[in-house]
């Protein structure tokens, strides 16, 4: 009897190990998302090849996660993007370090490639390819106020008014008590190229656009100011 109770503990054991086993971490979760398209090749381009950290801070929201938070609220840094962009993955490392050095100890992370809309020009005016969701509409209201406007450029080189704004990315936001105070897209000024080898140069910049992010939201400041004096 006392050999059949041992056998069923051990087999409920090892089922907890294997399911334990199989689930994996936010930060484990964006590790693999990303690097698993290190060195491929997307639209003629090489993909960046980056490393993050199996300790990142990244933690997985939606829209809709985000606004509630900001209904609540609550101050946070959220970051904009998703693994196909090329200037995403010329910053994330960075922004990995800065958190860290900082004690910084989550990130939220929302990827906007298929929420958002996409316009084009057509016959000198914006239109609407594809409707982004409801909730990325709600999340251009919440952030109005760091937000740039949406331009597009025509098949002459002009730019023309989309007379809306969007979530770039990448864009790295800090929220201070549910409120939309700063954004960066931490990429350095010298860096007009995606795919272009990045100088240490280029990552201070990168750096310091960061920290002062962080900083915003690790002190709760009511006002924020990206300078390179954070």
């Amino acid at each position: 009897m006392k050999n059949s109770i041992f056998r069923v503990l051990v087999i409920i054991f090892s089922i907890t190990l294997l399911i334990g086993c199989g689930t994996k971490t936010d930060a484990s979760k964006f590790k693999e998302e990303y690097e698993s398209l290190n060195g491929q090749t997307i639209n003629g381009n090489k993909v960046r090849s980056i490393n993050i950290d199996e300790d990142n801070p990244f933690v997985y929201k939606d829209a809709k996660e985000i606004i509630t938070m900001m209904d609540n609220k609550e101050s946070f840094v959220v970051y904009f993007g998703f693994a196909k962009c090329p200037w995403c993955r010329s910053v994330l490392e960075t922004l990995i370090k800065v958190a860290k050095d900082n004690g910084l100890d989550t990130i939220y992370y929302v990827d906007v490639l298929d929420i958002r809309d996409t316009l084009k020009v057509e016959n000198d005016k914006v239109v609407t390819d594809k409707k982004g969701s409801d909730d990325y509409y709600k999340l251009l209201e919440y952030f109005d106020e760091v937000l740039s406007e949406y331009k597009l450029t025509d098949e002459n080189g002009e730019k023309v008014e989309a007379n809306e704004k969007r979530i770039y990315a990448p864009n790295v936001v800090s929220v201070v008590d549910g409120k939309a105070k700063e954004l960066t897209t931490g990429i350095s000024s010298k860096q007009d190229d995606a795919y272009m080898k990045l100088t240490d140069e280029m990552k201070k910049e990168t750096y310091n656009n960061f920290k002062c992010i962080i900083k915003c939201v690790l002190e709760s400041k009511n006002t924020c100011s990206i300078n390179k004096e954070c």
